[in-house]
């Protein structure tokens, strides 16, 4: 472990305590533990009411400094960043398991998100365009362009805890903001892993100061941040309680928010679909990062005519699942994150048993040490109130319909709005599932899973999700002010509509 420390730049920290030369840190230690075996692997110092102030503080006149760069200057120092990124892809990404405790496959992939989406943003660089449109008065230009925003503002979660802040950090930085980053308190050695990346890039640069970071409680960072007036764009990825209290106080100060909350996201499967595809799709998407992240599939809509087939499939399936040593090549399957975790799943699977629902496989916590647990797979009716709930957890529900009308009713009769799929050869099928009249979610999928997402596409989803999108299309106008701008290049001073006004 220590190799690996000093690979990414961070050797010099102590195990029983480390703290960045960005922050000075008090007393109040946050430890970063191995899921994998339940053992500590280091503690970070939380940032203090002093230390979040000098952080905010120096972004905010940083800011005033990097709106002047130019854009495609400005994307230049993220194309560097993601060249960095690149040559610590695996340190870092094994770095991941080892904290996080996703597979190591999973952990590389998330910094590939973040080398992704860098590339995404030096070409943006170049393309943040605005609007030309010909005005009602004679003699006048009228256009909209995009100004820099200002500090914005990271809440991350600890399941991906680089690949979001990422996904904000390189299109805030091309839009000309400065950044301040309050990682999960579950996974602080990430962060600071990320940010030694960050100030090696900037070192000595006029990029330097862009990327800030304050570790620390919602008490410590979260709770100022929300309540800052020089941070008018906040990013939060979390759950809907964290996502409701981020948007009222926002909402107080007519400020922006970007949520990104729970999923409970669910995949239809037709009797016409490719059943072993659909088969693939669902144990990736139930299974991958020990069903904690926010896409995970929780729900399966099976028509009833192939009903039994299917889940013969999944549970054959759910019998090849290797659970383990995240940083083991042959492992599938991870940890939960902490001891939480596991009593959170137990008290759901305890809510299927008293609602009549049944347990087909899995269930139960592993005698090892760690948090590990099995995957499960429970046969449920779509009214048991626990099935409306997102659990971050290896749980699959199945649910049968008789009609597609019927499925779509049953997918969207959640809070939860981020991701969905149908599985289906059906054109007729696929489409309605697409349509107006089919899923309510922000990200709609045929005949693929539910989890993950490309860059390309804005990243988000409706009702208790938030509402919020990042990552692509044209998510980079949260991160920017829209002026309307109008030139009157006239001798005359003709009025709007028309309006004549005095003589």
């Amino acid at each position: 472990m220590h190799d690996l420390l000093k690979r990414l730049g961070i050797a010099d920290i102590n195990p029983a305590a480390c703290h960045s030369d960005w922050v000075s840190g008090g007393e109040t230690l946050i430890p970063s533990v191995n899921p994998a075996s339940g053992e500590p692997i280091a503690s970070v110092r939380s940032a203090t009411a002093d230390d979040f102030e000098a952080v905010v503080a120096s972004a905010h006149a940083r800011f005033k400094e990097w709106r002047m760069v130019p854009a495609p200057a400005r994307g230049e120092l993220v194309r560097l960043l993601g060249e960095e990124l690149r040559r610590h892809k695996e340190d870092l990404g094994a770095l991941v398991a080892l904290e996080m405790g996703k597979i190591r496959a999973e952990g590389e992939g998330e910094v590939q998100e973040m080398i992704d989406i860098c590339d995404f943003s030096v070409g943006l660089s170049r393309q943040l365009y605005g609007n030309t449109m010909h005005s009602e008065r004679p003699g006048h230009r009228m256009y909209e362009q995009w100004h820099p925003l200002g500090v914005v503002g990271v809440i991350s979660a600890f399941n991906f805890p680089v690949a979001v802040w990422a996904w904000n950090a390189a299109i805030a930085a091309v839009c000309g903001d400065t950044v301040v980053w309050k990682p999960s308190s579950k996974t602080p050695l990430t962060a600071v892993a990320v940010q030694h990346i960050c100030n090696r890039v900037t070192q000595g640069t006029e990029a330097e100061g862009v990327f800030g970071l304050a570790v620390g409680d919602r008490h410590a960072v979260g709770g100022p941040m929300l309540g800052d007036r020089r941070i008018p764009l906040i990013s939060a990825t979390g759950s809907c309680s964290m996502g409701r209290r981020v948007g009222e106080a926002m909402a107080r100060r007519l400020a922006r928010a970007i949520l990104e909350l729970g999923g409970n996201n669910g995949i239809i499967v037709t009797e016409d679909a490719d059943l072993e595809m659909a088969t693939r799709a669902i144990v990736f998407g139930a299974v991958g990062t020990a069903g904690q992240r926010c896409t995970s599939t929780r729900r399966i809509i099976m028509q009833r005519s192939i009903a039994e087939d299917l889940t013969n499939r999944i549970l054959r399936a759910y019998e090849q699942v290797r659970i383990g040593d995240p940083l083991d090549p042959d492992t599938l399957m991870g940890p939960l994150l902490d001891q939480d975790a596991v009593d959170t799943m137990m008290k759901a699977l305890d809510e299927v048993r008293a609602g009549g629902g049944e347990i087909l496989t899995g269930g139960k916590t592993l005698d090892r040490p760690g948090f590990f647990v099995e995957p499960t797979v429970c046969r449920v009716r779509p009214d048991l109130p626990i099935v409306r709930e997102e659990t971050f957890a290896p749980i699959l529900y199945l649910l049968e319909y008789e009609t597609l009308d019927e499925a779509i009713e049953i997918h969207n009769g959640v809070d939860q709005g981020l991701s969905s799929s149908i599985f289906t050869t059906n054109l007729l099928s696929a489409e309605t599932f697409l349509s107006h009249r089919g899923s309510d979610c922000g990200i709609a999928n045929a005949n693929i899973g539910t989890s993950g997402a490309e860059i390309g596409g804005a990243f988000g989803g409706e009702k208790d999700t938030g509402g919020g999108r990042e990552a692509g299309s044209d998510s980079w106008k949260m991160y920017m002010r829209r002026q309307t701008c109008t030139t009157n290049w006239s001798r005359e001073l003709p009025l709007a509509q028309g309006i004549v006004f005095g003589d």
